[in-house]
């Protein structure tokens, strides 16, 4: 699963339960909820008088919501882009898609500045079929080195993530039938 569908994913769920959880208090106040009259109390008797005897409960409700909300603010952090390191080179991509122009599949590629132009982070990934180690000398030999030399400096320090993508079933299945 891509993070993108998680997150979406995620968000419909909670947004789901927040909608349901909203329109239930709505309901509530309004006294329009079948078979409860308008004052009725929230809780029922004998769970009041349980949570009244264990003073604990609250504290131990009021923590785990506490960290609930540390998990999903870390998570909207996360998803904001912070905490990453440096800054995209859109030259520095652009230079690199053209370089790789001839690799079938490629999906993605990407350059990043980290520090203040100390260090280059290349990235690309590809399909199973792609020729790795002509791709790895044709990154090693001219690529790499002409980013460096229009992006920063030509002696920054460049590390290249290349990723390989493992066959889906689907593929597999097509190439099996052909």
């Amino acid at each position: 699963m891509r993070q993108y569908a998680g997150n979406r994913i995620g968000l419909a769920i909670v947004g789901a339960l927040l909608l349901l959880a909203g329109a239930y208090a709505w309901l509530r106040g309004r006294g329009k909820l079948p078979g409860l009259p308008p004052r009725a109390k929230v809780l029922p008797a004998r769970t009041a008088e349980a949570i009244a005897d264990q003073p604990w409960a609250l504290w131990a409700a009021a923590l785990g919501l506490a960290l609930l909300a540390l998990v999903t603010l870390r998570w909207l952090l996360i998803c904001l882009g912070w905490g990453r390191w440096g800054f995209r080179s859109g030259t520095g991509t652009a230079m690199l898609c053209v370089g790789l122009k001839d690799v079938e599949g490629l999906s993605r590629a990407g350059v990043r500045v980290v520090g203040d132009g100390v260090r280059l982070r290349v990235g690309v990934t590809c399909p199973p079929s792609a020729d790795v180690g002509a791709m790895a000398g044709k990154l090693d030999r001219d690529i790499v080195g002409r980013i460096r030399r229009e992006v920063c400096d030509d002696e920054v320090g460049t590390i290249v993530r290349l990723h390989v993508r493992r066959q889906s079933a689907r593929q597999a299945a097509r190439q099996a039938s052909d």
